[in-house]
């Protein structure tokens, strides 16, 4: 009698601190199955680019793609690279000298275009990069000449100098208006956008892919692996970056995370399964970094 009355104290005991629980995230495959950290890890460590997708002000994303990024070092035994959206190619060389303790994280901060959110949020990130002497790659276009093409179309970029278009994808670049990410940025838009300068905008988003899928290749090292900081629009659905990274080298195996922020966590939506190889669930009540 007395194992009974333990026995059901136990499972009252679980039962209530199960519904008392409030995660900060919940994890899952593609197929909406929660599933632990470590089977995230394990995909993650046998590939040979990793796309974290996340929202630039949720502190949960920023937190697990640190948590990821340290446990990937040790299981592939330092040899990594790390990329990101959030840093532009022509401030790679400024970025270069503050890894190597050329330069202080002040000056990095007078002399490259750094987000707000950058101390909080990708200066872990790069540090780690410095404290582990990894490379860290600046994959984007500069942001002047991404709206220059959505101002006067791709066709502008033809004037820029040698050192300028070395700072993009080299041009002209591969569009198809008819990739699904590309296409929604019009429908969104309404039917009155087509026609004038606002069918730009599309294309000012996919020369961001293909320049940040252009230095990846350019910067992938073989038999590492290469993890890239970006926001989840750039590479869920398995489109934006990856669908130029595919032309540009085929044979590299990629795995993609996105995160989302829902009021309930316990469950993704039925438009949510597939979006990425792994999702991240966060409740819509977290805090932002900005």
């Amino acid at each position: 009698m007395i194992k009974k009355y333990l026995l059901l104290s136990l499972i009252i005991l679980s039962t209530f601190a199960f519904v008392s629980d409030k995660p900060a995230y919940n994890l899952f495959n593609k197929k909406g199955r929660n599933v632990k950290y470590k089977t995230l890890l394990e995909a993650a460590g046998k590939v040979d680019v990793v796309f974290f997708g996340e929202l630039h002000t949720n502190p949960i994303a920023h937190w697990l793609q640190y948590e990821l990024t340290k446990d990937l070092y040790d299981v592939r035994n330092g040899k990594m690279v790390l990329g990101a959206e959030m840093l532009e190619a022509d401030n790679q060389f400024v970025l270069n000298e503050y890894l190597i303790d050329s330069i202080n994280a002040d000056t990095l901060a007078k002399r490259a275009r750094l987000w707000p959110n950058y101390e909080t949020d990708y200066k872990p990130l790069v540090d780690f990069a410095k404290e582990k002497k990894l490379g860290f790659i600046a994959t984007n276009i500069p942001r002047k000449y991404a709206s220059q093409v959505y101002k006067k179309g791709l066709e502008s970029l033809d004037t820029l100098t040698p050192e300028i278009k070395g700072w993009m994808v080299p041009l002209p670049m591969e569009y198809d208006g008819e990739v699904a990410c590309y296409k929604n940025i019009m429908a969104m838009m309404g039917p009155d956008a087509a026609g004038h300068m606002n069918d730009n905008l599309p294309k000012a988003q996919a020369i961001k892919d293909a320049t940040m899928a252009w230095f990846i290749q350019k910067n992938f090292i073989k038999g590492s692996i290469f993890v890239h900081y970006n926001g989840s629009g750039h590479s869920d659905n398995f489109e934006g970056i990856i669908w130029y990274l595919k032309r540009y080298r085929p044979e590299l195996s990629i795995l993609t995370i996105t995160t989302i922020e829902q009021e309930n966590i316990g469950k993704l939506t039925d438009e949510t399964k597939g979006v990425a190889d792994f999702v991240v669930a966060v409740p819509l009540t977290m805090t932002k970094t900005n």
